[in-house]
């Protein structure tokens, strides 16, 4: 087994992406020993190792992954966060969410999208949050477009009111997804009639 292990380990430090992936897909099946040695490579200088470390421990169905993505998301390197946002949606964790809403108003486009979706996939729970954006002018708008489109993807009744408001007083993208969250939890109908 650690012949195998060192194997991938060469593969997912090789530089080469294609044989890097196929290696992160792969260390799963070397089970815990294969997961801590990756979570000691989160803790390398080079981001590539930290990007590449963070991508295997995502195929993991482990009680520690979700910690591990977490710490990826204090990471100096954008790209980093950007592939702990991304494994985080595969494993939702409502201890995430301050971090992922705080970069919802990243100038990396790429960063705050992976964020906006993992919030969507903690789900409700997010929701409060997410609202608090909203409802914050002196956010990004960035942070706040993310926010409306995260919270009509939830579809959570509690957010409501806040789609509500943001129809009736914002513009553009912002009033185009507060009307598809009213849409998906079918109100949308009912309100506009009412307005006719």
């Amino acid at each position: 087994m650690m012949s195998d292990l060192k194997s991938l380990l060469a593969d997912l430090t090789s530089g080469d992406e294609p044989r890097a992936e196929t290696a992160a897909v792969q260390f799963v099946s070397l089970g815990k020993p294969a997961l801590y040695v990756l979570a000691s490579m989160i803790a390398s200088t080079d981001p590539d190792t930290r990007w590449w470390a963070l991508r295997a421990i995502s195929e993991f169905d482990s009680p520690r992954t979700a910690h591990l993505l977490l710490l990826g998301l204090d990471d100096s390197e954008t790209e980093v966060k950007a592939c702990a946002a991304l494994g985080l949606r595969k494993h939702p964790n409502i201890k995430a969410i301050p971090k992922l809403v705080k970069y919802l108003g990243s100038e990396d486009q790429l960063l705050s999208r992976l964020c906006r979706d993992a919030l969507v996939a903690i789900g409700k729970p997010a929701t409060p949050h997410l609202i608090e954006v909203l409802e914050s002018p002196e956010k990004p708008h960035k942070a706040r477009l993310e926010a409306v489109r995260a919270l009509a993807e939830i579809e959570d009744p509690n957010s409501i009111s806040a789609l509500f408001k943001v129809f009736q007083e914002e513009a553009g993208l912002m009033q185009y997804w507060a009307e598809q969250g009213l849409e998906r939890m079918g109100i949308g109908m009912v309100f506009f009639e009412s307005q006719g």
